[in-house]
């Protein structure tokens, strides 16, 4: 399993690893007419934004987030070639949030963001059926759902970089996801590289302090630095994070928490914890696992 992985995702000690979803991403999806209309009329200048920063704040208004966000915007125009004035797109579930990243954000760079309500009187009724449910409100915002589908090709035209940053945990899957588009739309196919393209994590101090204890889940990028190894006490940090995960097969987890450590060794992966992997112990369980096949002669009568 573990070489049909490498062979597929590339091992990234090589820095070999290709964007797959990316790729795959690339070819196989692309906005409905309608979305597609919506996302052009916020870019009615055709010209592609350079850095899209994804804020998920479950309803917080946390400025240590904001903070930190303007530092991860910094560090990639840094990386972005003299541009008189950059552009960057605000993409948030908390839409009142935005204008408050905005006033901030402007001081750096040209801000673009989607105001669904400015348009919510003509929408097409293509969108009636993708409305906000109520009880989903707290963890993905007000906004009416197609806003994600608008949101999510507007932020992939970035050039430059995606910045993921959030009130609780960074990282998500929806803004993996548009770092791996993104990445995608902006390679070079004659290079077949795309090195000056960023996914970057911005962490706050409340993140920070007591390590990446919140960073969970099966998606997550950082969730295999949140353990007891974690780096604890730091103010704030921008972080380059790797569009495509680790997995478990690529050895060793820097730091993983127990509950995941529990989860593993359900498929037979033993983990300590300090993230080295039982290879014995996992060899004997794929082979627990083979179907013994019993073949039992039968005399005619």
């Amino acid at each position: 399993m573990r070489s049909a992985a490498y062979e597929l995702f590339g091992k990234p000690e090589l820095h070999s690893r290709p964007n797959v979803f990316g790729e795959l991403m690339r070819v196989l999806i692309s906005p409905s007419p309608s979305i597609e209309a919506v996302v052009n009329s916020v870019l009615a200048n055709n010209d592609e934004p350079d850095i899209t920063l994804h804020m998920r704040m479950m309803m917080s208004r946390s400025l240590w987030s904001v903070t930190a966000a303007l530092r991860c915007i910094r560090k990639a125009l840094e990386n972005v070639e003299k541009i008189a004035k950059p552009k960057v797109i605000l993409v948030s579930d908390n839409p009142s949030f935005i204008m408050t990243l905005k006033a901030s954000v402007q001081e750096l760079a040209e801000v673009i963001h989607f105001d669904y309500e400015r348009i919510t009187r003509n929408i097409s009724h293509d969108f009636t059926r993708l409305n906000t449910l109520e009880f989903r409100v707290k963890d993905w915002g007000s906004a009416p759902r197609w806003v994600a589908f608008v949101d999510f090709f507007l932020a992939s035209r970035a050039k430059h970089a995606v910045i993921s940053g959030a009130n609780k945990r960074v990282g998500t899957t929806y803004a993996q996801l548009i770092a791996a588009l993104a990445a995608a739309n902006n390679l070079d196919e004659n290079a077949k590289t795309n090195p000056n393209f960023s996914f970057l994590s911005s962490f706050q101090s409340n993140l920070l302090k007591n390590g990446l204890s919140n960073q969970i889940g099966w998606g997550h990028a950082w969730n295999r630095f949140a353990g007891p190894l974690s780096c604890h006490e730091q103010t704030q940090q921008c972080a380059y994070t790797p569009i495509l995960p680790p997995g478990w097969w690529d050895e060793i987890w820097q730091s993983p928490i127990a509950r995941d450590i529990r989860r593993l060794r359900m498929y037979g992966v033993k983990l300590s914890g300090l993230g080295t992997i039982d290879e014995e112990h996992l060899q004997s369980y794929c082979k627990s696992k083979k179907s013994a096949v019993i073949i039992a002669p039968v005399s005619a009568m």
